[in-house]
């Protein structure tokens, strides 16, 4: 069905016909259109990517190869191979089965800059983690360096088309002639991806101080990988980051991107699984309409605006601006940190617990759990219940017995639920998504 597939699933399945139609119209592609997909690999042998051509500008679309230039390909690197990468846990919040594991490997930095791109990839961090809601549920995430050692230092493209380094994973500017677009080679990222306990995001710095960047996004992961997004961008130019806060938004909060395309007229579906994006225009009866007239982080007022999901009519975003629909604005609005939110619960728990859930507990046997380290907009409360019977008085707790609760006949189920009380949600089925539940046995 057209209206439950993703915006960068739709975009594929239509933007080639669009833009021919349009270059029909005016003899050439309409400015600041979308490439035609189609015209590069076959199916299999390319990825849509995200690119974009300075710090202010609307992002855009193509489609690159798979495969590395064969001038690049040639080289291989003099490091070490992938297997032997050293790994560093820059933040472990909790265990990966409860967790968002976001990876960050370097390209173009030599065995002697090691020390330089860990200090580049704790910048990007700052960064990006200054972003709200990034911000406030950091502690829902773990963070991994991947050391990927280059033979060269810089990376191919920089800072001439023609410059060539032979680096660990390939990256290199001017991908299909597009000076900005910064690729790279996805089966060597996977490689490395790998010596991580675990990845779901992965972040590249390239050690270039040339703007640059791109952004994958996997509905399904590549093969032998488990990351759903890999987001590339320089090391050295004070904008790059918001190239990898912008993918994110795809990557976890499935968040469509708001800009439109000259020339691609009116929606040509009938609804858009993204939460930013709706085709109805009665402010009561939309998606956001919650938040309706409420002032927005961006700086503009909640509403219906019409034009985003690359179309110009017929479809509706929440705000004028937004960090997913111009890099210009460094800020989610609402409803994209309420979709963010849910995301980051999609990957994670709040709440976990060295009690294994699948033993029995004596009645007068501690349990103790952990709740996430989040702050700022989020708000945790913990409630505890013995068969399915709130307790009241524990509500708060961390730590209970069974027969403190109540609980000290063989087989009655204590139960600890955590619901984020955060006033960035306002959805009750998005509110029911930060929840999660433990349960054990009295024996």
């Amino acid at each position: 069905m057209p209206g439950t597939r993703s915006a960068r699933t739709r975009w594929i399945a239509s933007v080639g016909a669009v833009v021919t139609a349009a270059a029909l119209l005016t003899g050439a592609h309409t400015a600041g259109a979308a490439p035609v997909p189609g015209t590069g690999p076959g199916a299999g042998e390319a990825h849509v990517v995200e690119y974009f051509d300075g710090p202010g500008g609307t992002p855009r679309h193509t489609t690159v190869p798979a495969e590395v230039p064969a001038s690049i390909a040639r080289h291989r690197t003099s490091g070490p191979a992938p297997g032997g990468a050293a790994v560093t846990p820059v933040q472990r919040t909790g265990p990966v089965s409860g967790r968002l594991d976001l990876v960050i490997m370097g390209d173009g930095y030599t065995a002697a800059q090691q020390a330089d791109f860990h200090a580049d990839a704790q910048a990007t961090l700052d960064h990006v983690f200054a972003i709200e809601p990034y911000a406030s549920y950091r502690g829902l995430f773990n963070i991994w360096l991947v050391d990927a050692v280059s033979a060269e230092s810089g990376v191919s493209g920089d800072p001439t088309a023609g410059v060539v380094r032979n680096t660990a994973l390939s990256s290199y500017f001017f991908c299909e002639e597009t000076e900005r677009l910064l690729c790279l080679d996805t089966s060597k990222v996977t490689a490395y991806a790998d010596r991580a306990p675990a990845s779901d995001i992965v972040f590249v710095i390239a050690n270039s101080a040339k703007y640059g960047g791109a952004g994958y996004s996997f509905p399904t992961p590549p093969d032998g990988a488990t990351y759903h997004g890999v987001a590339t961008m320089s090391s050295d130019n004070p904008q790059s980051y918001l190239i990898g806060a912008h993918e994110l938004g795809h990557s976890i909060g499935n968040l469509a991107d708001e800009y439109q395309y000259a020339g691609f007229g009116a929606y040509p579906y009938p609804s858009s699984e993204s939460a930013n994006i709706s085709v109805t225009p009665e402010l009561g009866t939309s998606k956001w309409y919650r938040w309706l007239g409420e002032q927005d982080p961006t700086g503009s007022v909640i509403g219906t605006y019409e034009g985003g999901d690359y179309y110009e009519t017929g479809v509706y975003r929440p705000t004028s601006t937004s960090l997913m629909r111009t890099l210009a604005s460094t800020d989610f609005n609402h409803v994209g940190r309420e979709a963010m939110i849910k995301g980051f619960y999609t990957y994670a728990d709040a709440l976990t617990s060295t009690v294994p859930t699948g033993t029995r507990v004596r009645p007068g046997q501690p349990i103790g759990v952990r709740l996430a380290p989040v702050t700022g907009l989020s708000g945790l409360k913990v409630t505890w219940y013995v068969d399915g019977k709130q307790i009241a008085r524990a509500t708060g707790d961390t730590s209970v017995t069974p027969a403190r609760l109540g609980a000290t006949r063989s087989g009655q189920r204590v139960t600890a639920t955590v619901t984020d009380t955060t006033a960035a949600v306002r959805d009750p089925a998005v509110r029911a998504a930060t929840s999660n539940s433990l349960t054990w046995r009295v024996r």
